[in-house]
């Protein structure tokens, strides 16, 4: 399923979370699908994130947490990138969130929320979608 256009994507633990594996799991299905990706490793801060989506120049970010810490650190990157001037770079996330969570960070401006067992197909499809946006406005 490769995508015609090559979308540019980051992926990035913020927070102390230093459990990556689902992290890369995202970033090789999303490279093997195509796209560009961008992994910053882990304990980045919100700032250090916006900062590097925006030096990349992506067409989206991905965030990764398993730590609880999500409801605090997902809205932080959105309000980085917001206070940086590229609120246009949708935001998408992932980990063990509890269902009460997600519309909070909907909420918040995260695009889309994925939590464990959620098919591959539908997380790149959710990525395409959200480049395909950005990359229309």
């Amino acid at each position: 399923m490769e995508t015609t256009h090559k979308y540019r994507v980051l992926i990035g633990k913020p927070g102390l979370d230093g459990h990556d594996r689902g992290a890369k799991f995202i970033a090789r299905a999303l490279r093997d699908a195509g796209f560009e990706v961008v992994y910053t490793g882990i304990r980045r801060s919100p700032e250090e994130i916006a900062a590097a989506a925006i030096q990349e120049d992506v067409d989206a970010v991905g965030l990764s947490s398993l730590s609880g810490a999500h409801i605090r650190l997902f809205p932080a990157v959105v309000e980085a990138l917001r206070k940086a001037g590229a609120q246009d770079i949708p935001v998408l996330g992932g980990g063990v969130i509890p269902e009460e969570d997600i519309v909070t960070l909907k909420a918040a401006g995260i695009v889309e929320i994925f939590t464990p067992g959620t098919p591959i197909d539908k997380i790149i499809s959710a990525y395409r979608e959200a480049c395909e946006k950005k990359s229309s406005v």
